[in-house]
């Protein structure tokens, strides 16, 4: 392996928690952004479940790509392990990124497991809304990591128009 890359659609992107050289915005094709998980750690409960982010089939998805030094690599893998197979509900996968730049990199990233008993599948705005709102988990309240999540989106110019509406139908 020459290089080692990350790509990030959610909190990675603004919070990757580990040190890189090149930051890229990049396109994956063939997965999009959705909110399709049950939270039961970081923002809600077994109990009550929140919704957090995953890379699921269909569509494609504007990320960030981040280029990690061969000195870091191992810790790196071991860090985005620890951080995103808590319950296995994500499945590490290899796959390109088209960078914004014009190169075609391959980068770890992390795709729900749809056999998971954590997919939440596909649901409306107002059901998604519903879940969002009343959620509460080890790093805080669901709707604030949706609010978090669309204003990063916005400020990097990538808007999810699902997405900001179902922060809309929270109020």
């Amino acid at each position: 392996m020459d290089e080692f890359w990350v790509f990030g659609y959610g909190s990675l992107m603004w919070n990757p928690g580990f040190p890189f050289e090149e930051r890229v915005q990049g396109r994956t094709f063939g997965y999009r952004r959705s909110l399709c998980v049950h939270s039961w750690v970081h923002r809600g409960t077994e109990e009550r479940p929140g919704l957090v982010l995953g890379l699921d089939r269909g569509g494609s998805c504007r990320g960030v790509a981040f280029r990690v030094a061969p000195s870091e690599w191992d810790a790196t893998l071991d860090y985005l392990r620890e951080r995103e197979l808590v319950t296995h509900v994500y499945r590490e996968r290899s796959m390109p990124i088209a960078l914004n730049d014009g190169r075609t990199v391959s980068a770890v990233t992390y795709v729900v497991d749809r056999s998971h008993r954590q997919y939440a599948g596909a649901m409306t705005i107002t059901e998604a809304a519903g879940i969002v709102s009343q959620a509460v988990g080890q790093s805080g309240p669901n709707q604030a990591y949706v609010a978090n999540t669309v204003a990063h989106l916005q400020e990097m110019g990538i808007r999810d128009h699902w997405l900001e509406q179902v922060l809309a139908a929270i109020g």
